[in-house]
């Protein structure tokens, strides 16, 4: 594994959905760096590529409520257990739980271990809402997956909210979750 600056020389092999990724962040003019990797759809799975990347992977949830109504895509860091006792109350929506792999497919188009904030610009009409806690908006960087699970991404915080979900159509939701005790 080593870390690489922006898209594959090679895309032979490549799914689409990644393709598309490095499509839309040099349209938009954003720098990235990128390594691939055995697939990784585990926190646990993350370390390594958190020590290449040099930056923290962030924890993606695809969340829903009850009635499956409404949709949400939390970013958080890694190391931050999720109740969702914490975040029911700031988005007012009790009784959530894990989205179905079919809303994430049909929403983001991606599978579940590669969840994204990079899936939102497949969501076309809006049906997930970005949470970010806090702390990820205050750092530097943040690490994803470019819609696959055997690639991450390291990018600028500031890029992704000031560049990419512009270019989506999407605003984030910024959450407070609590820290480890």
């Amino acid at each position: 594994m080593e870390l690489q600056k922006g898209r594959p020389d090679d895309i032979d092999g490549r799914l689409e959905r990644e393709i598309r990724v490095y499509d839309l962040l040099d349209q938009l003019g954003m720098e990235y760096e990128r390594t691939d990797h055995e697939e990784a759809n585990t926190m646990e799975a993350c370390n390594e590529i958190d020590r290449i990347l040099d930056t923290t992977i962030c924890k993606n949830l695809f969340l829903c409520n009850r009635q499956e109504t409404q949709f949400y895509l939390l970013m958080m860091p890694g190391e931050k257990p999720f109740k969702t006792k914490d975040l029911s109350a700031q988005i007012h929506s009790a009784r959530l739980s894990f989205g179905k792999p079919e809303y994430m497919e049909e929403f983001l188009h991606i599978k579940p271990g590669a969840v994204s904030i990079m899936g939102l610009m497949n969501d076309t009409e809006n049906h997930v809402q970005l949470l970010i806690d806090r702390e990820i908006v205050k750092s530097e960087m943040l690490g994803c997956h470019p819609c696959v699970s055997m690639s991450s991404l390291k990018l600028r915080t500031k890029d992704v909210l000031e560049k990419f979900l512009p270019a989506v159509h999407h605003e984030a939701m910024i959450v407070d979750l609590p820290e480890v005790k």
